[in-house]
Order: structure tokens, then sequence, then C-alpha cells
């Protein structure tokens, strides 16, 4: 049996990511399909750490651009929250504040935020938002618990780092110096995917760089599935007339 390929490829704005690997109805050479073998919690919670990056990567770099704003939203000792429902309870509060500003200044607001609590009790928010003219000031206005500050955002790294912050939790924030108890994320909805295209092929080679293209050689990751004995990878090409 010839052994068959799948190339998923998402595209972007600046950017294009390809995953290649196995098509699922190949087997290994010579082997019956096995028995799914049952994932550990460890694999399950990394697979699905990855999972959740990569689709706030995705919304990022969909509808965000240089500029944009990140936010922190801090709390005075004396008004920290007892728990994440009531955080989240502030959080919602506020951002419906901000929605109504945006309404009616006849923009749409897009955000992806991360409720994050330390080992020492201090809690804080992590914002990321489209910015319009006076967001700065409405977000002040709205948030009643403490300061606020700004960063505008940047693409460094095709926002791959920033998709790793904003989704942080207590296993993964030793990646940033931190250490958490507890994290919670949220989104609005309104910032849809397109689905990727999808290709077949049967011989694999030596990626090269695209027409308009180069492979950004710190994403490029290859590996072997050990349950089927065959390479996978996944990387991602950068636009060389990055004009935003």
């Amino acid at each position: 049996m010839v052994k068959r390929y799948k190339r998923i490829i998402y595209t972007f704005k600046n950017s294009i990511e390809v995953y290649e690997y196995l098509d699922g109805k190949y087997g290994a050479p010579g082997k019956k399909r096995g028995k799914k073998r049952k994932l550990t919690e460890e694999a399950i919670r990394y697979r699905n750490q990855w999972n959740r990056e990569r689709k706030v990567r995705h919304k990022l770099k969909t509808w965000f651009k240089k500029n944009d704003y990140m936010v922190l939203l801090t709390y005075k000792k004396n008004e920290r929250p007892p728990d994440m429902d009531t955080a989240k309870k502030d959080l919602s509060k506020a951002m419906r504040r901000v929605r109504e500003k945006y309404k009616k200044a006849g923009q749409t607001m897009r955000w992806m935020a991360n409720i994050e609590v330390g080992i020492k009790g201090a809690w804080h928010v992590h914002i990321v938002i489209n910015r319009i003219a006076d967001a700065d000031v409405f977000i002040k206005d709205a948030w009643e618990h403490g300061a606020v500050t700004f960063k505008h955002l940047h693409e460094a790294g095709d926002f791959k780092d920033l998709a790793g912050y904003i989704t942080k939790t207590p296993e993964t924030c030793e990646r940033y110096g931190e250490h958490l108890r507890e994290t919670s994320y949220h989104a609005s909805r309104n910032m849809p995917l397109k689905e990727p295209e999808e290709e077949r092929f049967v011989q694999w080679r030596e990626v090269k760089d695209r027409k308009g293209y180069y492979l950004d050689k710190d994403t490029y990751y290859e590996g072997t599935n050990k349950f089927t004995g065959y390479k996978y990878r996944y990387y991602t090409m950068i636009k060389l007339d990055r004009r935003i």
C-alpha cells in the first residue's frame, strides 16, 4: 500500500502555517491498525494546551494587528476577589461597559483575556483588545478595582509567544518566569476562523521557501509518530512584504 500524507494549510495576512502528517486512512507498513492507546493526563493537558495556543494564535493573526492593545488590569489589595467566580463577574461587568462604548462609537470590540492569581494571592487580568480612538479611556473608566496599564502589540514571532502568554496555566506559567495558582481564559465570540486548505502527497520532501515567503526556522518542528512510525512536521512561512 502506498503511504499518503496530508498537508493542512492555514493562510493569514502575513504568514502561512503548514502541518504535514500521515493520512489517518493509512497505517504503519506491514501492521494492522492497533487499538487506540489511552493518553496519560499529562499528555492530554499538553495536547489541549497546544491546541488552545494554536487556536488563539490563529485568532490573533486574523483579528488583531500591530499597535492594538495588551492591557493589564490589577486589583488593589483590599479589593482582591475571594475566588475565580467573583473575578469572572468583575471582568464581565467591565467588558460590558467597554463594549457599550465601542458600540456607541460605531465600532466592534474583539478581545481575549486571562484571569490569573499568583501563589501569594495577587490577582490580575491580561487582555488583548482591538484599539480604537479613546479605547484606553473606556477601559480605565470601566475597571473599578485597581490600576490599568497598556502596551501596544507587536508581531515578533508571528504572535506565537503572545498566544502562549495569554493562555498560560499553572502548568505552563514557568515559561514566563511566573508562578500561578489558578487561571481562566476567556474571549469574545465574534472572531470566527476560516477552514484550512487540505492537500495530499506521497513523497516527503525538504521544505523550501514559497514565492514571496521565507521559512521561519524557529517554528520548524519535525518528529516521528510513535504509533505509525512515520514523520510529521509543522512550520510557518512568513511573508516577505509585511505591510500593515
